[in-house]
């Protein structure tokens, strides 16, 4: 780069946790980036986020080394002095892939070879990109001009989590080669189809077609995977993974691993619950007075909202509890059970900074499935970002050894990982356990989970995961179902858009307490969420009226009777009667990615009538 810190554009801090997180890959207008680990980022620039509960989770799966939950660094304002220091806050990325192609005469080449230039342009960073100096065309015979360099389109990534520049010398050579000369990149034909891109070399004359780099000729035609993390600058040894092409902004490029916690009060004082949410501040201090300074540095920071209005002495007191067991304190990594049984509670909390809840009736229509509603008026949702994974999708196994490798975050263990908080409201919704079990007892609801468990088991057969893991029951699949149909019915009246709107599912049945329950909340990053337009949606009537017209729409999907009649067994899927048309949502919306869902276990559908909950 022309500077030692170049802003090349700019992403929402959110977008860090599930899009552009270290080693994925950033594809700017002029120019393709990597996020760089970590251990590259400036830490003091990354502010803090306290939630006891999910820092316990990490722990539990990344080390007990990792210290603290920050947010990725972001500037303060957007009026902001390009040439002052605050401009070059943010996420440190560098140029990936390194091989760059001249729009004009398809050289092709890396930048760090010298034939490219960098054009910066601090006022407008989206304008940043790289230049093909004095180009004369594919022929030479045309006026010197600089012409637009843009990426290569094409790189190298395996299931190991290993991403790498496409070994264009190797491949139009057909192998190792003594021959260096310079390539080039051309079209032939009036479609981008991989059989109409070719490259070859301006010395040898040698050619190759991009088709011969995908499928089966892919296997034969690239080089072993060299265990390459462009975002650690590190090489894995002995990685036995075939790499495969991808395209430059391909999906399965990088799949977030992310684990996500509402923020409940653990204790039923609030001093005790600051305190415990803060405990980072507060574990090595030995006496009252430290604890009085501990208060004045918090209160300047603002990383513990609230403690300034307890004394150092009735702190120092819960602190001394606490350190002698007789506060309880988080330590599993249990995430949805705590919330459980606040979400439960006879008396749930009503006036919790970060928790402000209303008990609400259940409407009249609905009284024999349901047993209560919980509106909650603020609530606040941390997300942590573990690490990654490449080519495959992380799934839905206890196992670790089923899982693809997941890629880290920085070379060493993390003593820190990035994570983002959302502010918001949300309806819970929880329902009769003996309706469940007596509609859990029926003979089409038990043919119906058959069914489903078939469909499990030939999915996961086919991706060699053990099939008897990972299924959730069909309690799950009702309650996964109805969500969904509620989630579409909100979003035409609420307020907030569909893609802002989440579930979380609760329908543990191994515990001591049965589960049955759904919480769906607005989880908008870049507002407090807390419009109202939810919350006023799940007193009785209308909740009531809502719940009529998803159970009428459920009914009759627009793809029937092709939607009611899949059979998850024969195509081996994690769905039977839902498509697009009729239950599924965003992908940002859905905890499981649209997976276990059947609207024949809420209403009678056009291929089975018997094993409908809503009946």
């Amino acid at each position: 780069m022309t500077s030692e810190k170049t802003p090349v554009g700019a992403v929402r801090p959110s977008q860090i946790l599930w899009t552009y997180g270290p080693g994925a890959l950033v594809d700017l207008p002029s120019l393709s980036v990597v996020t760089l680990a970590t251990d590259r980022w400036e830490e003091s620039r990354c502010q803090p986020i306290e939630e006891a509960r999910l820092l316990a989770a990490v722990r539990k799966a990344l080390g007990q080394q990792v210290e603290k939950l920050r947010v990725p660094p972001f500037q303060a304002g957007e009026d902001v002095n390009v040439w002052s220091a605050e401009a070059n806050i943010g996420v440190p990325v560098r140029p990936f892939p390194r091989w760059l192609r001249c729009v004009k005469c398809g050289l092709l080449s890396p930048y760090d070879l010298g034939l490219f230039e960098c054009k910066e342009d601090r006022y407008r960073p989206e304008r940043t990109r790289f230049v093909h100096k004095d180009c004369r065309g594919s022929k030479g015979d045309q006026p010197p001009k600089d012409a637009d360099a843009v990426p290569a389109r094409f790189l190298l990534a395996c299931r190991a989590g290993h991403l790498d520049d496409f070994p264009w010398h190797y491949f139009v050579h057909s192998g190792p080669s003594s021959c260096k000369g310079l390539l080039r990149f051309f079209e032939s034909g009036a479609s981008l189809q991989t059989e109409n891109l070719w490259v070859k070399c301006d010395t040898c004359g040698a050619s190759r077609n991009m088709a011969h780099a995908f499928g089966k000729s892919g296997k034969e035609n690239l080089p072993q995977c060299r265990g390459r993390h462009p975002h650690m600058d590190q090489f894995d040894h002995d990685c036995h993974e075939q790499a495969r092409a991808v395209l430059l902004g391909a999906t399965n490029s990088w799949f977030p691993i992310t684990l996500s916690a509402l923020a409940i009060p653990l204790a039923r004082d609030p001093i005790t619950q600051l305190v415990q949410d803060g405990w980072d501040y507060f574990a090595d201090l030995d006496s009252e007075a430290e604890v009085a300074i501990t208060i004045k540095a918090l209160k300047k920071t603002g990383a513990l909202p609230g403690i300034d209005k307890h004394t150092p002495k009735a702190i120092w007191d819960v602190i001394e509890a606490i350190k002698s067991g007789k506060a309880a304190s988080v330590s599993g990594a249990d995430i949805k059970g705590p919330e459980w049984d606040v979400l439960t509670d006879p008396n749930p909390p009503t006036d919790w900074p970060h928790f402000l809840s209303k008990l609400a009736a259940v409407p009249t229509a609905y009284k024999k499935q349901l047993h209560s509603v919980l509106l909650l008026e603020r609530l606040r949702e941390v997300n942590a970002l573990l690490g990654f994974t490449r080519v495959e999708a992380p799934e839905e196994s206890g196992n670790p050894d089923e899982q693809p490798v997941r890629a880290g975050l920085c070379k060493d263990p993390p003593k820190w990982v990035p994570a983002t908080q959302v502010h918001g409201e949300g309806i819970f919704i929880r329902f009769d356990e003996k309706a469940l079990q007596y509609w859990e007892a029926r003979p089409a609801v038990k043919a119906r989970d058959k069914k489903l468990v078939a469909g499990h088991r030939g999915w996961r057969n086919a991706r060699k995961l053990d099939p008897d893991e990972g299924y959730p029951g069909i309690r799950y699949v009702m309650l996964h179902t109805l969500s969904h149909l509620l989630i579409r019915e909100l979003a035409l009246e609420c307020g907030y858009n569909a893609a802002s709107i989440r579930e979380r599912i609760y329908a543990d049945t191994e515990s001591d307490a049965q589960q049955a329950g759904v919480l769906i909340y607005t989880a908008a990053a870049d507002s407090d969420g807390t419009l109202g337009g939810l919350v006023e949606l799940g007193k009785p009537d209308n909740l009531g009226r809502l719940l009529k017209q998803a159970l009428g729409r459920a009914t009759i999907c627009s793809s029937d009777p092709l939607c009611s009649e899949h059979e998850p067994e024969k195509d081996r899927s994690l769905h039977a009667a839902a498509c697009h048309a009729c239950s599924f949502v965003s992908e940002t919306s859905c905890e499981c990615g649209n997976r276990y869902i059947d609207r024949a276990l809420i209403v009678p559908t056009l291929d089975e009538t018997g094993a409908a909950f809503f009946d």
